[in-house]
């Protein structure tokens, strides 16, 4: 059971409702704080003019309308704006967005009737999810688009998502005996006013931006051992000379997973202590590696910090009242504003996909550095295990990888200095924070499979060494797993089955209970 109101909903309560089915219970002081705000604006509203109520909505609200027409205004509002188009958001997104509005709602400032937060809550704990769509909303008067459509289904119009499958919202209603909401006020305007669509999905990129960070902490540990780099780069003395958090917290993962590592060498002994080496004029070996395995620390330690600094601003995002007009009951007043404008959570994905796109070209170079003979002097060509020139080993899924972080280059670009003006410009600056935000996803799903292949070819390169005994216990532990799913191969066959596999792996499981590790993941 999780409480909704009353409190701050942190990212782990958030992902219980989301992933683990918690039921959501509605704090009573929250509903009691709902309900006198809604009597407030009831009173409040009597013989004056208050935007979203008795006028038109946007460039539209120099229009009086009046009083026996209100409240089909609102419904007004919620049909005309569900015109969303594009694919429909998967599931587990929709769930996050209706869990957002739900909590932005529940701070008690929007002059609804509890009806509307009752509702929500009976959605979420049966898992009937509005359909909503991708495109449509520019984040600025809130998420009007992909927040109409849940509007939508709050009126017991439109479609849901139940039983893995999308039906119409009238049936599925009937099916459990849930009433429509009925608008008393401004409901309609409440629901759609707000930034929860791109929260919703923020919220899901920041918990798969943290797992996709500690699979690349893993992957890059793992690629030390098999080309036996040697340790100092990850020192606890190289790295505190530089005080940046994330640098230092990367390095101290990195020496957690490879305490017992028996591939990673000491420079002192290798190096500095060792006669052989004092006597050669050109040394075999490299005296420092290629900066894709020297500076992980520095690479991905700006990336730990933008999954911090984002999950911050997210989650305050995900406590905040977001609509507008802010209906204040405690200080008798009604304030307009611009509470919905997205700008907040689209600069942070637009930071955070930036930052992705770097761990997957990291990965990639990895990748490489593993696949080219020429540059690792330790391997035969895309860690062949058969016959060169009559097997091609990795050579082919190397293609895709290159490809998949090309486009994550291409997606980069920030969605937030993307303004176009539209509503007659009364919308002149938006955000486009939904875009940003399904734009990181994609970044993320991107990554995920760059990740795969990268581990799929560091498998082999434990198996072309034979040193799998000599890994780390942590990294040992994730061969074996991933072993599993992903056989040793000599021969050519289709790889595209298992690099789905290898991928749906790494995006569902927790990479830190299967190195049985208790990194810290982002802490506020």
């Amino acid at each position: 059971m999780t409480e909704v109101g009353g409190r701050i909903l942190s990212l782990k309560d958030f992902l219980q409702i989301l992933f683990e089915e918690s039921e959501i219970e509605l704090n009573k002081e929250a509903l009691e704080k709902i309900d006198k705000n809604f009597e407030f604006l009831k009173q409040f509203s009597t013989e004056k003019v208050i935007y979203g109520i008795n006028t038109g909505f946007g460039p539209m609200a120099q229009y009086r309308i009046s009083d026996d027409r209100t409240l089909q205004l609102q419904y007004n509002l919620i049909r005309s704006h569900s015109s969303g188009s594009g694919k429909p958001l998967p599931p587990l997104l929709c769930k996050a967005v209706t869990i957002a509005r739900l909590n932005s709602l529940m701070q008690g400032y929007s002059g609804i009737h509890t009806e509307t937060v009752e509702l929500l809550a009976t959605l979420i704990n049966k898992n009937i999810v509005p359909c909503i769509y991708e495109h449509g909303g520019v984040g600025a008067s809130g998420d009007l688009v992909q927040l109409a459509h849940l509007a939508l289904t709050l009126i017991g119009e439109g479609e849901v998502y139940f039983e893995d499958e999308i039906q119409p919202t009238a049936e599925v209603f009937n099916r459990f005996n849930i009433q429509p909401l009925n608008i008393h006020i401004r409901e309609g305007l409440a629901v759609l006013n707000g930034t929860s669509a791109m929260t919703g999905i923020g919220m899901i990129n920041i918990l798969q931006a943290n797992k996709l960070l500690h699979w690349i902490i893993i992957l890059s540990a793992i690629t030390n051992e098999v080309v036996g780099a040697y340790s100092d780069h990850f020192s606890y003395e190289l790295n505190i000379v530089k005080p940046h958090k994330g640098q230092n917290w990367v390095a101290a993962a990195m020496r957690d997973i490879l305490s017992d590592s028996k591939l990673i060498r000491s420079r002192k002994e290798h190096l500095y202590e060792s006669d052989a080496i004092r006597q050669k004029e050109i040394f075999e070996d490299k005296v420092q590696e290629y900066y894709s395995l020297r500076c992980v620390t520095q690479i991905l330690g700006p990336i730990f910090d933008t999954i911090q600094h984002a999950e911050k601003i997210v989650t305050d995002e995900l406590n905040s009242v977001n609509d507008n007009p802010v209906v204040d009951h405690e200080n008798h007043n009604i304030f307009h504003g611009g509470n919905f404008h997205g700008d907040y959570v689209s600069l942070e994905m637009d930071k955070l996909k930036i930052a992705i796109t770097k761990l997957s070209m990291l990965s990639e170079r990895q990748l490489n550095y593993l696949l080219n003979d020429k540059l690792n002097q330790k391997f035969p060509p895309f860690v062949n295990l058969g016959v060169l020139g009559y097997n091609f080993g990795m050579q082919g899924v190397q293609f895709t990888a290159v490809s998949t972080v090309a486009e994550n280059q291409t997606l980069s670009f920030p969605m937030y200095v993307h303004s176009i003006p539209n509503n007659n410009d009364n919308q002149d600056m938006v955000s486009m924070g939904t875009n940003a935000a399904l734009i990181t996803k994609k970044v993320i799903d991107n990554s995920f499979e760059v990740l795969a292949i990268q581990m799929m070819t560091v498998l082999q390169a434990v198996d072309y060494l034979d040193c799998s005994a000599q890994l780390s216990s942590k990294t040992n532990a994730v061969y074996t797993a991933i072993r599993k799913i992903f056989p040793k191969f000599i021969n050519d066959m289709p790889r595209y089955k298992e690099l789905a596999k290898v991928k749906d792996y790494f995006e569902t499981s927790d990479p830190l209970a299967l190195i049985n590790a208790e990194l810290p993941v982002a802490n506020n």
